[in-house]
């Protein structure tokens, strides 16, 4: 099953279920949103009991792609999950998953744009698959870590390499600035992905193929992190979890290469769907 969101033009969130021919399906009825509050097996055992066929079809055309789920309470991400990525940013194979946050601030729908802020220096791009958390998670084994997934996003774990390397602290600093986390279009319920060490990964920026990857290379793979981490957090759901990138960043770049205004990003995974961003100057009157 796959669970999207859209926007009217009038900034309205509207929820969606794609039917088995692909069609995009209103679900307002039926359910508020998805968020921490909703997303659970009990949703999905509701909707594999509804017709959806049934229900108001919306034209993708006259909406907005939202993220698919309203933000996330905690944003989890793993670092250097990749041993061919570590090898291009210099650093040793970790023995544990290394574990940071991005600002919850960070999320944004999955062609929503890159913002340019005038004290970057090192904008970067990092194609990553997402875990969506279904259940309250704490102290789980690897063998039942997967019965706490609800499913699977394709994510952009956007980097400003400078802050994040050079000025010191936590990475959290270089990953956390407002739409830093393209998210969607999709969550993909974990019975139609399969198996998620299965599945290819790429980035393209202004049409040239920058990143290549394939779960099946990750250090930890999902049971681990998912188990892994329930040893010192309780994930809740709706909580996202951003398992790391394959190497192609611009940082490995020889010499390195970043992102700058008018770059457009696009990105994909098997099963989860394509992103598209557009690199802007950050509004004057943002805040």
């Amino acid at each position: 099953m796959r669970l999207c969101r859209f926007a009217t033009l009038s900034g309205q969130i509207v929820p969606a279920v794609l039917d088995r021919s692909g069609r995009a399906r209103d679900v307002s009825s039926i359910v508020s949103g998805f968020g921490p509050e909703t997303l659970r097996p009990e949703l999905i055992e509701l909707f594999g009991s509804t017709d959806l066929t049934a229900l108001p079809e919306i034209d993708p055309a006259a909406m907005r792609r939202a993220a698919p789920m309203a933000t996330p309470r905690s944003i989890w991400c793993i670092g250097l999950n990749y041993s061919d990525h570590a090898a291009e940013a210099g650093m040793a194979v970790p023995a544990e998953p290394i574990l940071f946050n991005k600002s919850s601030a960070t999320f944004c729908g999955p062609d929503d744009p890159i913002y340019f802020a005038p004290t970057m220096t090192k904008l970067d791009w990092e194609v990553e698959l997402g875990i969506v958390i279904g259940k309250s998670t704490l102290n789980v084994t690897r063998e039942n870590a997967l019965d706490h997934v609800l499913g699977y996003v394709l994510v952009n774990d956007v980097s400003e390499r400078a802050w994040q390397l050079e000025r010191g602290g936590q990475w959290v600093k270089g990953k956390s600035f407002p739409n830093f986390c393209p998210t969607g279009p999709f969550i993909v319920t974990k019975d139609e992905v399969g198996d998620p060490q299965n599945l290819a990964l790429w980035l393209d920026v202004n049409g040239a193929r920058k990143q290549t990857g394939h779960t099946s290379t990750m250090i930890f793979d999902v049971r681990t992190i998912v188990a892994y981490m329930s040893q010192f957090c309780r994930l809740e759901p709706g909580d996202l979890i951003c398992t790391g990138t394959p190497p192609g960043v611009g940082a490995g770049m020889k010499p390195p290469e970043y992102l700058a205004v008018g770059d457009v990003v696009e990105l994909g995974i098997d099963c989860l769907g394509t992103q598209r961003q557009t690199v802007v100057s950050l509004p004057e009157n943002f805040a």
